[in-house]
């Protein structure tokens, strides 16, 4: 890895670590954005980042699970990751899943609250409104704005 290459991975790092993620996620996640050849094993993974073949191992099965890397078929016991197209994509829908807990919350506080309580029920409306909102959004206007912008910046 370049010192360049090293640098960016530390970067994607701390952005990780920023948003909520672990810095090692986020320098896994780097290095196979930006690797040749574009899949990796975790023993690969564990010496180009030199960090552990175990926290590797933890990472890269969560960012599997997030959608952002696929773990793909191997002949022998040596598990190979690579970026997953359109992750970041499935990353969304998965936390607008999560929002119909949400809402679904704010619902049942709206039928224990009942008439009652007016200024309780309107926060509990504005809080299942923003979430279905989010939802609604996403699906329907974000995806389809996301789908030509990115259509477009592949064009330049």
């Amino acid at each position: 890895m370049s010192p360049e290459e090293s640098e960016f991975v530390d970067r994607l790092g701390l952005f990780f670590q920023m948003t909520g993620g672990s810095r090692t996620m986020g320098r896994v996640y780097g290095w196979l954005l930006i690797c040749d050849p574009p899949q990796q094993s975790l023993t690969e993974l564990a010496d180009a980042l030199s960090v552990s073949k175990a926290s590797v191992s933890t990472v890269a099965r969560q960012l599997h699970d997030g959608g952002l890397v696929e773990r793909l078929p191997s002949t022998n016991r040596q598990h190979t990751y690579r970026v997953a197209p359109g992750g970041f994509t499935s990353v969304m829908n998965a936390q607008l899943a999560r929002m119909q807990i949400g809402i679904d919350a704010a619902e049942f506080g709206l039928s224990v609250l009942g008439e009652e309580r007016p200024e309780q029920r309107e926060r509990l409306r504005d809080l299942r409104d923003f979430y279905q909102f989010l939802v609604q959004d996403f699906q329907d206007e974000f995806m389809r704005r996301w789908t030509t912008y990115r259509e477009s910046r592949r064009q330049t």
